[in-house]
């Protein structure tokens, strides 16, 4: 285990290799360097070799070695990276690289775990991969009974309430419970893991014009804002429930440090709209910490050069900066 008060690298597990996953990495480490050491886990064939990379025998040599290297920490699969096609005996590496992230970070030889892209229905039919996606593995991993996905950048924090549903689910999945469960565990990583002491969040509602008095719905005042006002009394700052057509404008964004959505396209689009090549998907609740960039394996560009690292590498630096 790192000494106690050690610099300890980032993990950065390989995401699925027929995505851009190996590209990214060596991309962030251009980037990087020295400066936010991390150390690629998966398979040294499936780098593109566009920059020089060390094999490590120890996950704790990165620190040192990534000034002039990325550190690549080896899980061999077998079969060539095809890019654009993935390969079921890639699968089980997949997963393992997660598993080996995670427990890395947990055992203090890693400083977090950062996530590239993994496709599911690769997984799943190359290993069975039961789990939705890469959120609910690392809670099971973790042994975390709840966790939440946060995007974030410099210039906003989301957090939805509901996530991969059908839009006409959404209603009957927000209760009461989900919603406090959601705010306490944002409420607290605020606190823990930004350095924020006494949080401001901003509550969007759920209806147009969060509801409009029951004009337009009434799950606002029948669901959320008793919520609100009951966590309130225990000392927490919250606003809302706020009509979302205008939380997010330059002025209102000054208001609170993190907002809470009701639904998916409710809390990624204003992010995406903003920061769309530099948001990070941050999993709270995790007795670590864990981020990814916010985008897919993007089959489409594997392997031609074009992939874009600045979600990456904000990811690498959110992590840095959350664990310092």
């Amino acid at each position: 285990m790192t000494a106690p008060g050690a610099r300890r690298a980032i993990a950065l597990s390989c995401g699925e290799p027929a995505g851009i996953g190996p590209e990214l990495a060596e991309a962030a480490w251009q980037v990087l360097g020295a400066s936010v050491p991390f150390f690629w886990i998966g398979d040294p064939a499936h780098l593109p070799g566009t920059v020089p990379h060390v094999v490590l025998t120890d996950p704790e040599e990165a620190v040192g070695l990534s000034a002039s290297a990325l550190p690549v920490l080896p899980l061999d699969m077998p079969g060539a990276r095809m890019p654009g096609t993935p390969v079921a005996s890639h699968a089980a590496g997949v997963v393992e690289a997660i598993t080996r992230g995670v427990s890395l970070v947990t055992e203090g030889r890693a400083a977090a775990l950062c996530t590239l892209p993994i496709h599911k229905k690769a997984l799943a039919d190359g290993c069975g991969f039961a789990y939705p996606g890469h959120t609910e593995y690392l809670a099971h991993l973790a042994g975390a009974d709840e966790v939440v996905m946060m995007l974030a950048s410099d210039r906003l924090r989301v957090v939805p309430a509901t996530i991969h549903i059908p839009l006409s689910e959404v209603p009957a999945a927000l209760t009461p419970t989900l919603l406090e469960k959601r705010l306490r565990i944002t409420h607290r990583a605020l606190q823990e893991q930004f350095g924020i002491a006494a949080p401001r969040i901003a509550v969007a509602g759920l209806n147009p014009h969060a509801g409009e008095g029951g004009r337009m719905g009434h799950e606002d005042e029948t669901v959320i804002a008793p919520v609100l006002d009951r966590l309130r009394a225990e000392g927490m700052e919250l606003r809302g429930p706020l009509p979302a057509d205008t939380m997010f404008h330059d002025r209102a964004r000054t208001g609170y440090d993190a907002a809470v959505c009701m639904y998916h396209d409710q809390a990624l689009i204003p992010i995406k709209t903003l920061d769309f090549d530099e948001g990070v998907n941050v999993t709270l609740g995790l007795p670590f910490v864990r981020t990814s960039p916010d985008h897919g394996t993007a089959f489409d560009i594997a392997g031609k050069g074009l992939a874009c690292p600045s979600s990456t590498i904000a990811a690498l630096r959110l992590a840095a900066r959350l664990t310092s």
